[in-house]
């Protein structure tokens, strides 16, 4: 009894969080994913593979190539270069860890070009994107983590990113957030942000919109990092 209190206390808390901050949240990214449900693979034909996860294979923790059972029972091993984008299923336990960010309002993916169905049943989506790492350029499967405003700068969950301090029980811990992300301006290279270099970075990214600059530049805070994508997408010109 005094458990399922603290979970309700929680989760509670959560609910409280996520209403005052829904509009401009990052969606959670899985690193876990079902092997049991449909994954749907947009080709660059405009092919549709749909079928079960065999296995992933990564690049520092970026999906480098996608080994998948098609629905005629065919394994079949594809790259990034033949996919445009895909929507694959976290698994169990990968939702559970992030319990938290599923209480949220559809604005948090709201995006016409974007299968709202797929999301609305907590999938994830991927698409193919040119990555630096370290000193080489990929092109690598990236879990876009702002779909409702991503129109100028995209943001794509860093698997290896480290989190801040969270709070909870067991599994249900949240709360943190990400110290890196990768982040693509335009048709620029994917580049991984890390929170340590956000303040000197942020002119960066930034620099040309001097509204945003003026109200954020001085001293940036990582925890609004959503904050600035969002307002510099819907007032920045």
């Amino acid at each position: 009894m005094k458990i399922t209190t603290q979970l309700i206390s929680i989760f509670m808390l959560f609910i409280c969080i996520s209403i005052s901050t829904q509009a401009q949240n990052f969606l959670p990214g899985f690193n876990g994913f079902s092997k049991k449900k449909t994954s749907y693979l947009h080709m660059d034909n405009e092919e549709i593979v749909k079928g079960n996860l065999k296995k992933l294979k990564y690049e520092k923790g970026l999906i480098e190539e996608v080994k998948i059972k098609d629905l005629n029972d065919k394994k079949v091993k594809i790259k990034p270069n033949n996919i445009a984008f895909m929507y694959l299923p976290p698994s169990g336990l990968a939702k559970l860890a992030n319990f938290n960010d599923f209480i949220t309002d559809a604005d948090q993916w709201n995006n016409d070009d974007l299968d709202q169905n797929l999301f609305k049943s907590g999938y994830a989506y991927f698409e193919k994107s040119d990555v630096r790492v370290k000193k080489k350029t990929k092109a690598l499967m990236v879990q876009l983590v702002n779909p409702s405003f991503c129109e100028k700068i995209k943001v794509f969950q860093d698997p290896y990113a480290k989190k801040t301090a969270s709070i909870g029980i067991g599994p249900l811990k949240a709360g943190g957030i990400s110290k890196s992300y990768y982040v693509k301006k335009g048709t620029e290279v994917a580049i991984r942000l890390k929170k340590k270099n956000y303040e000197e970075e942020f002119k960066m990214f930034f620099g040309d919109c001097p509204t945003l600059i003026e109200k954020y530049g001085a001293k940036p805070k990582w925890s609004e990092f959503a904050k600035h994508i969002y307002e510099y997408t819907k007032e920045c010109k």
